[in-house]
């Protein structure tokens, strides 16, 4: 690679990689032959391959854009969201993995909605739960495709590549390459590029942060001491955002894992109920190293920019691609490159995968009984139609990508945390309680949203949300009459 400038070599890595995924997404294509391949892979998938699509579904965009982001911006505020975000993959092998994965079984069950309508007996609730579904996958995709796209216009700006380029032109190239990427392979070419890019995330988030301690030569001691002397929040306890706020993340990605339909339904997915248990470690040993990015490389630019070693950034969201760049090894940076873009799309996959499933199957079904006819068709319609979508979403929110993420991460924790991992586990949730906890958190989340109210102490609304339905589901639950469960479904919880 003698001869060519970071920028180009970096480049070269990401055409590969992104050849190589047209190549999965045609290989998969002739192995999806059904609906069932298209949204569960058959539910065929063993330990190391359900762990690592679990894994890359929790750090994708949003870890490796976002998360850097945050930190450079809020200094140590995020370190709250990130690492007890362990804690939640942790309950939610607890409280879900199991019982979902059986449901599941027992009830042929393709989609959350409908382990969802199996539990409470209830067409309303598998409605309502794939509403959920779409509108948390709107914000979590944007963030997906707001990174790529970021991704993207710096690469090929700093190669001498189509300089200038607009946000606009990169978000329709990346939504272009993740639709040909979901609609040909569906949840297989996801499930089989997640391996790949899951190694890759591990190893590079070890090699990013121990080139990024060395950015300044004092290392840690000098990088936490230009920080706060510029600003000592930043290195405090809670960061620029506040001891509220910052609490208020630690709740809602500490106990929002278990509602994140993306992540658990890769439990369905897996061959046998016995893997579980090897599953969830090696998903929280993934997380843990690959995380190092994204407080390495925000802590790391943040006391760059502040020492005069490296220019101002335009946006938070550059923290990352100006970091690889201008730090770290040319084939390091393309290979971290690479795997960001493989995390991305896979993740994007995940979502657009739930997404089309409540959309062509759970909502149908709500309603007339049954899904639409010619579904794997219809599923690959609407999956255009909903990156489509996102990608508007990504473009006039005027969002950070870390701040969509948090958000579609709220969505879903404060409507589904209370009605899965609360209502698999307690046989006197009814119906009558999810349905209020869902409509609740989803009024109250997009209220404030849309309305552009202030949290007070720059608390979460996820979380504020969450403590909303959570008070309703519980009190719903516990006053009304207590109905007696289908056999099979009692026979999963008492288990």
């Amino acid at each position: 690679m003698m001869g060519l400038d970071r920028a180009t070599v970096a480049l070269l890595f990401v055409t590969v990689y992104l050849g190589s995924c047209i190549g999965i997404g045609i290989w998969a294509m002739r192995r999806t032959r059904d609906s069932h391949d298209f949204f569960m892979a058959g539910r065929n998938l063993g330990v190391v391959l359900t762990a690592f699509a679990a894994f890359s579904s929790t750090l994708s965009g949003f870890g490796f854009v976002g998360g850097p982001g945050l930190v450079y911006s809020m200094g140590s505020s995020s370190i709250w969201m990130v690492a007890t975000a362990i804690s939640g993959g942790f309950a939610g092998f607890l409280l879900v993995a199991k019982k979902i994965r059986l449901l599941a079984e027992v009830r042929g069950s393709i989609s959350l909605p409908d382990v969802m309508a199996a539990r409470y007996s209830s067409n309303a609730v598998r409605a309502w739960t794939a509403v959920v579904v779409i509108l948390g996958v709107l914000g979590y995709l944007a963030t997906q495709i707001l990174a790529m796209s970021i991704v993207l216009r710096d690469l090929l700006t700093d190669a001498g590549y189509l300089p200038g380029m607009s946000l606009e032109l990169a978000v329709l190239i990346s939504t272009g390459l993740l639709v040909f990427y979901t609609v040909t392979g569906g949840i297989i070419a996801t499930v089989y590029t997640d391996f790949v890019q899951g190694v890759i995330m591990m190893v590079a988030g070890v090699l990013v942060f121990i080139t990024a301690v060395n950015v300044l030569p004092g290392g840690i001691a000098e990088i936490t001491t230009v920080a706060a002397m510029d600003d000592p929040g930043s290195v405090g306890a809670f960061g620029t955002l506040g001891a509220a706020g910052a609490i208020s993340w630690f709740l809602i990605f500490a106990i929002g894992g278990s509602g994140q339909p993306h992540v658990i339904t890769k439990f369905m997915m897996l061959r046998s109920v016995k893997d579980l248990r090897r599953v969830i470690p090696l998903v929280m040993l993934a997380y843990c190293l690959a995380a190092l990015l994204w407080i390495g490389i925000g802590m790391a630019m943040r006391a760059a920019v502040l020492a005069g070693v490296h220019p101002p950034l335009a946006s938070a969201d550059g923290a990352a691609p100006a970091f690889l760049q201008a730090f770290a090894h040319p084939a390091l940076a393309g290979i971290v490159f690479a795997a960001l873009l493989a995390a991305i799309m896979s993740t994007a996959d995940g979502f657009l995968n739930i997404g089309t499933a409540a959309i062509v199957h759970d909502i149908p079904v709500a309603i007339f009984g049954r899904s639409v006819p010619n579904e794997l068709f219809w599923a690959r319609v609407v999956t255009v139609v909903l990156a489509a979508i996102a990608a508007l979403f990504a473009l006039y929110t005027g969002d950070l990508v870390a701040i969509l993420g948090a958000f579609g991460w709220g969505t879903f924790a404060a409507a589904l945390v209370p009605t899965v991992a609360i209502g698999l586990n307690w046989k006197r949730a009814n119906a009558t309680a999810a349905l209020a906890a869902i409509i609740s958190s989803l009024v109250f989340n997009f209220g404030i949203k849309i309305t552009g109210t202030a949290m007070p102490w720059r608390i979460d609304v996820g979380t504020a949300s969450f403590i909303v339905s959570m008070t309703l589901f519980l009190g719903l639950s516990w006053f009304m009459p207590q109905k007696p469960l289908p056999p099979d479904v009692d026979a999963v919880m008492d288990l």
